[in-house]
């Protein structure tokens, strides 16, 4: 008898996030090559796009009736349009979470749940898509299984807002297979406009407080900032935040980092990497840092604690001075920078796409 574990896919789950349109599509490959015997993967897909090329190794994908637009809606509604049933594995809240009997029918759900902001700080995320996520946890703490988060961190601020119970399951994410400083990095950071002395912010304009402390340490010292965000901020409003704290706005620059090479790049040619931010969200880009060896400064919060361990500098929440003193000993140090880069890249291996995929069959293995 053959089990099949059937995932909803990216163009479903991440469409609006590239790092979760990223992870979804890492955990699928991973979870096609750490099958155990006599499983399969399948997918659950949104209806059919010209062009859309179905991951490789699934042995068949469901496709709703409808888009991934209206798909949201059904699901949010409790329609399951057909999809659900089965083993169903959703690498974000986009799954058809209504009610089944996992004791009879051995039909199964599970969720997963990368930020908690649509719940701590709403106000940073679209009205519309902080909505659905709030609904679509109502859902999940009705019917799933198990609700899947990055971190412990992340669990036990989870648990004060669902009642979930034991529910909560833990599994972390990883940077891209791959992830790595590209052969041609020096012509990269030259198309980019990348000063020659910068630090690299892990941050956002929709996550000010990320930036702050950044831009305030970097405005007593010579060197320019380097936004390694999104890639989508506005320039003329990362500019105004900087000059509101110091730091002139011609010394930031705010360049598209879609491309994982270029991001690469950028993270590890830079003097070191500042991950100021507190929101409860999993620290892609710091990651990313700790994969090509980059000076790491984050900021303690249990999460980071958790994550980054000694494998960064961690500074006081939210105390530009505290990050100011940690970018001046990097910067001087040349000595301590070096055991930095050799720590945060020895701890970038505790993170892989296949570790994660194993953990997810040992989980509905499990239920």
């Amino acid at each position: 008898m053959t089990v099949r574990l059937r995932v909803v896919l990216d163009r479903v789950a991440g469409t609006n996030d590239p790092d979760l349109t990223i992870a979804s599509a890492e955990l699928v490959s991973a979870l096609v090559h750490t099958a155990p015997r006599g499983c399969r993967v399948a997918g659950i897909d949104g209806r059919e796009t010209p062009n859309a090329v179905p991951p490789e190794g699934l042995v068949d994908v469901w496709r709703a009736p409808v888009g991934r637009r209206e798909l949201a809606t059904a699901w949010r509604m409790g329609v399951s349009l057909g999809g659900s049933g089965g083993m169903i594995h959703s690498p974000s809240l986009m799954a058809p979470l209504v009610r089944h009997d996992r004791t009879h029918d051995h039909d199964q759900t599970v969720v997963t749940v990368w930020s908690l902001e649509a719940w701590t700080h709403p106000q940073r995320l679209d009205r519309a898509d902080a909505a659905w996520q709030r609904a679509m946890l109502k859902r999940a703490v009705r019917f799933a299984d198990a609700v899947v988060v990055p971190t412990h961190a992340m669990a036990a601020e989870l648990a004060e807002i669902a009642p979930l119970g034991g529910r909560i399951r833990v599994i972390a994410g990883a940077p891209r297979t791959g992830f790595r400083v590209p052969a041609d990095a020096p012509g990269r950071a030259r198309t980019l406009g990348l000063p020659e002395r910068y630090i690299a912010v892990a941050g956002s304009i929709t996550d000010p407080e990320g930036l702050i402390p950044a831009l305030r340490a970097a405005s007593d010292l010579d060197v320019d900032v380097v936004v390694a965000g999104g890639g989508n901020d506005d320039p003329a409003r990362v500019g105004e935040l900087a000059d509101a704290n110091g730091l002139s706005g011609h010394r930031v620059r705010t360049p598209s980092l879609i491309d994982a090479s270029d991001r690469a790049a950028v993270l590890h040619g830079a003097l070191a990497v500042v991950a100021a931010s507190e929101a409860p969200v999993f620290p892609w880009r710091a990651l990313e840092a700790l994969a090509v060896g980059a000076p790491l400064i984050a900021a303690k919060t249990a999460q980071n604690e958790e994550l980054v361990g000694d494998g960064a500098y961690l500074t006081a929440r939210g105390d530009s001075d505290d990050v100011a003193e940690a970018l001046r000993r990097v910067i001087e140090d040349e000595d301590f920078a070096a055991r930095l880069r050799v720590l945060s890249e020895d701890r970038s291996r505790a993170f892989s796409w296949r570790d994660a995929a194993e953990r997810v069959w040992q989980l509905h293995a499990e239920l």
